[in-house]
């Protein structure tokens, strides 16, 4: 599984962070980062939620 973010979507609200902090993380510099593109699949609940979760639809994941 592989994490993708769409950058110019994405606000950088830190709501995927909160939800994963494992694979997502907001810098000082306020842009996401993603930590784990290809993240366990025993977080794949959590990429989920963070998927469902995101407020401008920026976050996807590829099987």
């Amino acid at each position: 599984m592989r994490v993708n973010v769409d950058f110019d979507r994405c606000e950088s609200n830190a709501v995927c962070m909160g939800i994963l902090p494992q694979v997502f993380e907001v810098r000082d510099d306020d842009f996401l980062y993603i930590l784990q593109e290809e993240p366990p699949e025993e977080l794949r609940g959590g990429l989920e939620e963070a998927v469902r979760m995101c407020p401008k639809q920026a976050i996807s994941i590829e099987d």
